[in-house]
């Protein structure tokens, strides 16, 4: 090995030292506030919502995923997304999980205002004790300061490991409290056990009523009954043939929210070609499709003859029922 690569990876060890040191630390600093979180999650009856933004949000995401993947139903919901609808995903059976380094994000302001309405526990991963996050939070969990790993100290490294990490312990300690055996692990893991995301989304859409459908050549009046009494945000746009052209969200109505959105129609309002899914697609694929495309519904649609009838509708919370997530 050359002075130059043995410099390189000198770096390398250096940096793994510094965030080893830091996960150490961490160790060290679980205490009462540790396990008050704890057992909240596992007295939660709903969801653990995780939340956060940039290296935060991704972090994040792999955390609801292993709770998800260890018996605590969780699912990650983007902080931006939240003031644009996305609050509607949440209930006042959950827990909120949201994650700030700085404490300071603007992005989670609406999602402690949500959870202070609803009067929702909120536990908070900072490094900042004074923070706005940590003040609004039912408990918080203060990362240690021990700087990034970075030279310059400024992209997250170090920062993003120890919440790597606490999440990791947060699940792990949870599985202690509740007793969680092989045989639960196996439950939502394919590899062992075909399992519920192995289920066809035909075992869990709405049909017939329940699907809210509209003429392509509807009012909005109209529209907006059959969003309100169906409950799912949305409404079908169809065809003379019954073929599925469109869909209104909410946010297509705040798109076009004036003083005119009475008078136009389905058509003038609507996505053109929504997103859709086949009966006999899995629901693991559907819970895919709702993450990467930041849903919560989905028509289901039959395709074997090119005419996009609609059979279905799936909803993020049928992935819950399922126990997907």
């Amino acid at each position: 090995m050359t002075q130059e690569n043995q410099s390189i990876a000198q770096a390398g060890r250096d940096v793994l030292a510094h965030e080893a040191n830091g996960l150490l630390m961490l160790a060290d600093s679980l205490g009462e506030s540790f396990d008050e979180a704890v057992q909240m999650i596992s007295k939660t009856q709903g969801r653990l919502i995780v939340s956060g933004v940039g290296k935060s949000g991704h972090v994040g995401r792999k955390i609801a995923a292993t709770f998800a993947s260890t018996g605590q139903p969780a699912f990650f919901v983007h902080a931006a997304e939240a003031a644009h609808g996305d609050l509607g995903m949440i209930t006042k059976d959950d827990t909120l999980l949201l994650i700030s380094y700085s404490g300071e994000a603007n992005e989670l302001h609406s999602l402690l205002h949500y959870a202070s309405r609803l009067q929702l526990p909120v536990i908070s991963i900072t490094s900042k004790s004074a923070s706005l996050l940590a003040i609004h939070s039912t408990i918080s969990l203060v990362l240690p300061d021990v700087g990034e790993a970075c030279p310059m100290g400024l992209a997250p490294t170090t920062s993003t490991t120890l919440t790597m990490g606490l999440g990791d312990a947060l699940a792990v300690a949870l599985l202690s409290v509740r007793g969680f055996t092989k045989h639960d692990f196996n439950t939502f893991h394919p590899g062992g056990n075909l399992g519920h995301q192995l289920r066809s989304i035909r075992d869990f859409m709405h049909t017939g009523e329940r699907v809210p459908l509209v003429p392509v050549t509807s009012g909005m009046t109209q529209c907006l009954m059959a969003m309100s009494t169906s409950g799912f945000g949305c409404v079908g746009i169809i065809d003379d043939a019954s073929c599925l052209v469109g869909i209104i969200t909410d946010g297509d109505l705040r798109r076009n929210m004036t003083d005119h959105l009475l008078v136009l129609t389905a058509k003038e309002v609507m996505t053109a070609s929504p997103i859709t899914i086949l009966p006999n697609a899995l629901m693991g694929e559907a819970l895919a499709l709702f993450e990467k495309k930041s849903i919560t519904n989905v028509f289901v649609v039959d395709t074997a003859l090119n005419n996009n009838n609609v059979l279905g509708i799936l909803h993020l919370h049928d992935c819950l029922r399922g126990k997907i997530i």
